[in-house]
């Protein structure tokens, strides 16, 4: 678990999962909460939606690319201990 939090907590992993979180979370709210948006409907539940909308991507984003990076670094350290048979 120290691993999985240290990985997602790293520059690299934190700065794209912003972008998605941005760019996707964009796309979300305009399509699941756009029609209130416009209307004026900014209320207490409406923002707390829309901030778990946000979350979803950046949770996203912040999975995967640690499941890449772990798996890379198991497939990188099994065939180091190959080429050292």
């Amino acid at each position: 678990m120290k691993e999985w939090l240290n990985l997602a907590i790293e520059r690299a992993v934190v700065r794209r999962a912003l972008w998605c979180m941005v760019i996707v979370g964009a796309i979300l709210i305009s399509i699941n909460h756009g029609d209130a948006l416009i209307s004026g409907d900014f209320s207490g539940k409406r923002l707390i939606q829309i901030g778990l909308t946000l979350l979803v991507p950046y949770c996203v984003s912040t999975v995967s690319s640690v499941g890449a990076m772990r798996a890379f670094r198991r497939e990188t350290s099994a065939r180091t201990e190959s080429n050292e048979d």
